[in-house]
């Protein structure tokens, strides 16, 4: 199979990898069960939920990993690490076997730790394989672990004629992502030699147009799965709805195949008519080069904002001088590209601004999704939890393909990546504030579409933007790094939520099911989470400014890479 076309299934591998691989988005599904079975109590089953989340303090380690052992080795042994955690979990709901406490936790956290893995894989073969289109690549692949909740329920409903139990979940996260994992394995094998790999600005053109198509029927299997899954309790209904779904996810594999048989010709029919072309310069070595010159700061005197930018010159002249010196440009990245270790890179300024970011912008809405159950029980919409999680789903899932905008609009409209991450912040705490003040139950579906769509949106881009700050090379451990901001996030708002929820509630006496226990508390109301959605939103201001401060830190880097690009495309141009 030709390079090119041996690269497009990659991208198809790594698109089954993440749809079937996001077996922390299934928890609640099984929880209960779990919790009946050890005779926990709520809140040391949320330290379970917690524990998976925790697991990504370790992702890091899968970056390491890539450095000694091919692979496709490490793609087994997080399908094995999985294998074995929720085997295990699931022979202790099903009373096979009894385990302490701590191990199940520790189980839990071995889980959480193979989707990082999984991940990491998926990230490095993108970069490797387009590194140019990486970003469109990274954010399509992403896209497809927003379903992955969706695919599990619909293989759990066309297993309820052999079982009913929640714990089918539980074998199928065991089973499922290694069955995948061997699958991807060929493509994985075949992939194509780094010198096989085009760099032109021809074929990155071609790759777009591709892309978009992709992107295009990413868009359409997301309404299919999560909108026809809502009517598929019946095991016959979710047989035929998954055996299509199984379909849409065939359908991509047309793109390799088609420019396989076009190269096929090519090489058979028309090698005849072949002019040759002299290569072109690689597009990376002229966008990323590392040559002395380009290694210099960008700007290396003090600069000015354009007149008017925030009024009258006149008035702001002092502070803004200030503000340029310390907080603009002192220390600031002079170019995209450059590779950062582990420990340079937490010694700069624009990684901790963007750290900041994420964790008080997207890892807000995680835990907001964490908690739209217990929300939507305090105002007594219990009924409609089902669909708060189906628009929380899909919005994080458009949110996370219109993170390729930036790609798309290449050539028109040159705006840095880490703008569009500023502006894609915005709506969390547009959406919490809502939630705050009005708490109704359309404030609830706007607010949760907000969040969702926010959220899924900086999922997607915060890899493409670690890759281009701080090095495509380093992702591996770098953005690993990066995410270790969520298990923070998760335990410091979900105490803030519950010692909300606590001070509003009422303490009643309840008898459990397996132990007994003194109380619990109740809340009902608006009041139940009021001051927490205006926390949250307070939060998500503090990662708004910082996501706009390094975006007045990095657009001069970014001005310069996209002026290299467009030179070397006329460039391109003017040879053809």
């Amino acid at each position: 199979m030709a390079g090119q076309s041996r690269k497009w299934m990659i991208v198809v591998a790594t698109l089954w990898i993440q749809a079937f691989t996001g077996t922390n988005f299934d928890f609640s599904a099984y929880s209960s069960a779990l919790k009946v079975a050890m005779g926990i109590s709520q809140v040391e089953l949320n330290y379970l939920a917690t524990a998976s989340d925790l697991g990504k303090l370790f992702g890091w380690s899968s970056g390491l990993a890539l450095l000694y052992l091919p692979l496709p080795v490490v793609l087994f042994i997080a399908a094995g690490t999985g294998l074995v955690s929720y085997s295990l979990q699931w022979l202790v709901v099903t009373s096979q076997i009894s385990l302490p406490y701590t191990a199940v936790f520790l189980l839990c956290l071995l889980a959480g730790c193979s989707i990082c893995w999984f991940n990491t894989v998926c990230f490095v073969l993108c970069i490797r394989n387009f590194p140019i289109n990486r970003s469109v690549a990274l954010s399509l692949s992403i896209s497809f672990n927003g379903v992955s909740a969706a695919l599990y329920s619909l293989m759990a409903s066309s297993l309820s004629s052999i079982t009913t139990s929640p714990s089918v979940y539980l074998l199928l996260n065991a089973t499922v992502p290694l069955i995948v994992s061997t699958v991807a394995l060929p493509p994985i094998l075949l992939q194509p030699s780094e010198d096989l790999i085009e760099l032109s600005p021809r074929k990155a053109s071609h790759d777009t147009h591709r892309f978009l198509i992709l992107h295009i029927l990413a868009f359409f299997t997301g309404l299919y799965l999560l909108f026809l899954n809502s009517v598929s309790t019946d095991s016959s209904i979710a047989s035929v709805i998954l055996a299509g779904a199984i379909i849409l996810f065939i359908l991509p594999l047309l793109v390799p195949g088609v420019i396989f048989a076009r190269e096929w010709a090519q090489k058979n029919i028309y090698s005849s008519f072949r002019i040759e072309v002299p290569d072109t310069p690689p597009l990376q070595s002229l966008i990323f080069n590392d040559s002395d010159e380009l290694n210099m700061p960008l700007l290396t005197g003090k600069t000015t904002l354009t007149k008017g930018l925030f009024g009258s010159k006149i008035c702001l002249k002092g502070f803004w001088s200030w503000f340029n010196d310390i907080v603009i440009e002192r220390k600031k990245l002079a170019m995209l590209g450059e590779e950062y270790s582990a420990w340079s890179l937490v010694a700069q300024p624009d990684f901790w601004l963007y750290y900041t970011a994420y964790f008080c912008g997207a890892t807000v809405g995680l835990v907001y999704s964490n908690n739209l159950g217990q929300i939507a029980e305090s105002l007594n919409l219990d009924s409609d939890l089902t669909m708060l999680l189906a628009v929380y789903s899909a919005c994080s899932f458009f949110g996370r393909l219109l993170s390729a905008t930036a790609d798309f609009l290449t050539g028109k409209m040159n705006f840095a990546r880490t703008g569009w991450l500023a502006l894609a912040l915005l709506p969390t705490p547009v959406g919490l504030f809502l939630l705050g003040k009005i708490g109704s139950k359309e404030a609830l579906y706007t607010g949760t579409s907000l969040i969702g769509l926010s959220s899924g949106f900086i999922f997607a881009a915060a890899v493409s933007v670690t890759s281009e700050l701080f090095g495509a090379n380093s992702i591996g451990v770098n953005h690993n790094i990066l995410i270790t901001n969520i298990p923070i996030g998760s335990l410091l708002y979900g105490q803030i939520a519950a010692l909300v929820y606590d001070s509003n509630g009422t303490r009643y006496g309840v008898r459990g099911l397996v132990t007994v226990h003194d109380s619990i508390v109740l809340c009902m109301g608006k009041e139940c989470y009021a001051l927490t959605f205006l926390i949250w939103g307070s939060i998500a201001c503090v990662g708004f400014l910082c996501s706009v401060i390094l975006f007045l830190r990095t657009r001069s880097a970014y001005a310069e890479a996209a002026r290299r690009r467009q030179a070397l495309v006329d460039f391109s141009l003017f040879l053809d």
